[in-house]
């Protein structure tokens, strides 16, 4: 059986243990080797290898369903189901998600990329199917670390319920991204050193019938579950144990390095580009781990991912007791942290932009209305970063700063950075938020003021008169290359760094009157309810003209940030060319 004649799950559901183990073998070969050139979720889809080809053998798909957790552990699924060529050929290696799209196919159910939903998504497939009388299985395949989000406890809940067909399949490794935490994991260890016979079983107390896999690698016995529970006309659970990375040592002997990974050697497992540059999350993991050292009340928090903040394993040993993963819980996190500002810790929750939007609630209630001085560091807030549909870093200035009582600060540079994080951690008025620039990193070139207690304060870095361009964060630089560009066809613009996203220098937006006939805004985020909205409405009633510079409310995959960039009108000589125009 040649992997590169695979269709459809249809051309091997007839195939004997052998044949898929060699499948499994050319599967396993091909995924590295396109891995390893591109980049990718390594060990997550050597570890479900197996699994994934005994589900499609086992259920009749697309007819039957399957919702995969977060949906990085889907490559090998895709190569099941008519994309194989975008794993064997280079030229096509694009033509495909790194997650479930349902553009691309028929098998995919949902673009999914935050985790913890897959429960609460068959469930309702599983609703909908008996509502309509109608006759398949819907399978929800969700890892241990995806367990620990809140969504995860409320699909089982919930799915326990339903009264009918309902398979969730855990895919049990022991890891989340880095290691897993919570107390929900000492009982899935339980499970597994009894063969799933310990008697404090979480899916039995939910009210699941309950099935272990003890090797969870081994196609016969996976195939014999999967055959067990199909058709099942109740909730029921198959706890698979298996091995994260397997059949790549490398990714087995180091499962956090090769959760995701950037191209490597496939020899040794070694970066291809072994340079290094500096980065805004190594500079947060050096400051937080001298505030911890200087002050046992200081704290960093994580949801689940300390790589995206620069604690790794020897970080974390560093920090002890004052890092705190609770898992992939932002909800948590954000809570947790108002608690601990309240009883006098200093807590810094950094997290990734796209993530934070699952603690809305949290930023709200639990820490702007009771006004606790937690601080966040916001960290892939740009378009310079994250490019997948579900990573988008745009939204996080429209979420946080027009939340009321939220301070959200914008650095330019390294040293403004840290400024305002050690005011920030120091300082008990204000919850503040504060967006880590994104692109490469820059440092100031004029001393930085230490005290940011007087809010909303813009400062002035260019004087001019006509036209004035605020630049915020990532995008001050680009402000200044306008202005480079104006004033060599004879216009002197002012630029400002507004610093503030959440509030407004009423005096010096009144003051630019006297001597502007334009404002310019320019924001590393979506327009709607974002920064540039703010400088527009206060000037309504005014003569003033305001031209607002972002992105558009749209979801964009797979950009390219420079085409993006001239889309949105985002580059220096597109606003040099829009200002010349309206001044004209």
């Amino acid at each position: 059986m040649e992997l590169s004649k695979i269709k459809s799950p249809a051309d091997f559901r007839g195939a004997s243990i052998e044949e898929l183990a060699d499948l499994c073998r050319q599967l396993r070969e091909a995924f590295l080797v396109k891995l390893s050139n591109h980049g990718g979720h390594v060990g997550p889809n050597l570890g479900l290898v197996e699994a994934t080809v005994a589900l499609h053998y086992v259920f009749n798909t697309p007819e039957d369903k399957i919702v995969f957790d977060v949906s990085h552990q889907t490559y090998i699924h895709k190569m099941l189901t008519g994309r194989v060529q975008a794993f064997l050929d280079p030229a096509k290696y694009d033509d495909v998600t790194g997650y479930t799209a349902p553009s691309e196919s028929d098998y995919d159910l949902f673009t999914i990329g935050h985790t913890s939903t897959a429960v609460s998504l068959a469930g309702g497939m599983a609703k909908a199917r008996d509502l309509l009388g109608q006759k398949y299985n819907v399978v929800a395949l969700v890892g241990d670390g995806s367990l620990s989000g809140g969504e995860a406890f409320e699909g089982l809940d919930e799915g326990a319920t339903l009264g009918s067909n309902f398979i969730v399949v855990v895919n049990d490794n022991q890891m989340s991204i880095a290691e897993n935490h919570g107390g929900l994991y000492s009982g899935l260890a339980r499970l597994r050193e009894s063969d799933g016979t310990a008697s404090d079983n979480y899916f039995k107390a939910l009210g699941y019938d309950y099935l272990y896999v003890a090797e969870g690698n081994d196609l016969a016995s996976l195939i014999d579950a999967f055959r067990k529970v199909k058709d099942a006309d109740h909730p029921v659970v198959v706890h698979l144990n298996t091995c994260k990375g397997l059949g790549y040592k490398p990714a087995e002997e180091h499962k956090e390095r090769f959760h995701w990974s950037m191209p490597f050697d496939l020899a040794t497992g070694e970066l291809k580009d072994q340079s290094q540059s500096e980065s805004y999350d190594e500079i947060f993991a050096r400051e937080m781990l001298a505030q911890m050292k200087a002050d046992p009340a200081v704290c960093v928090l994580t949801a689940g991912t300390p790589g995206a903040i620069a604690f790794g394993p020897q970080q974390r040993a560093e920090a002890g007791k004052q890092f705190i993963d609770v898992g992939i819980a932002e909800q948590e996190a954000a809570a947790m942290a108002s608690g601990i500002a309240k009883a006098g810790g200093r807590p810094c929750f950094g997290v990734v932009s796209s993530f934070l939007q699952r603690a809305y609630d949290q930023l709200s209630q639990d820490i702007a209305i009771n006004n606790t001085p937690v601080v966040l560091n916001i960290f892939y807030g740009t378009l310079l970063g994250m490019n997948d549909v579900t990573h988008l870093g745009w939204f996080d200035i429209a979420l946080v700063a027009n939340i009321p009582g939220w301070v959200y600060l914008a650095p330019t540079n390294v040293e403004e950075y840290l400024s305002m994080q050690r005011w920030a951690m120091k300082q008990t008025a204000h919850p503040v938020a504060i967006r880590i620039p994104g692109g490469s990193v820059q440092h100031a070139t004029a001393p930085v003021q230490s005290d940011w207690s007087l809010l909303n304060k813009y400062q002035i870095v260019r004087d001019g008169a006509d036209v004035a361009i605020i630049g915020a964060g990532t995008f001050l630089p680009l402000a200044e290359q306008t202005a480079d560009l104006l004033k060599a066809s004879g216009i002197n613009a002012t630029v400002i760094n507004p610093r503030y996203l959440s509030g407004l220098d009423e005096q010096m937006l009144h003051g630019l009157r006297a001597a502007h006939r334009l404002v310019v805004t320019i924001e590393d985020g979506v327009l709607e309810g974002g920064f540039g909205e703010k400088i527009a409405r206060y000037y309504g009633t005014t003569d003033m003209k305001v031209a607002c510079y972002g992105l558009a409310k749209v979801f964009k995959d797979r950009y390219d940030y420079r085409s993006l960039l001239e889309a949105n009108r985002l580059t220096a000589p597109q606003i040099a060319e829009d200002i010349t125009a309206a001044l004209r």
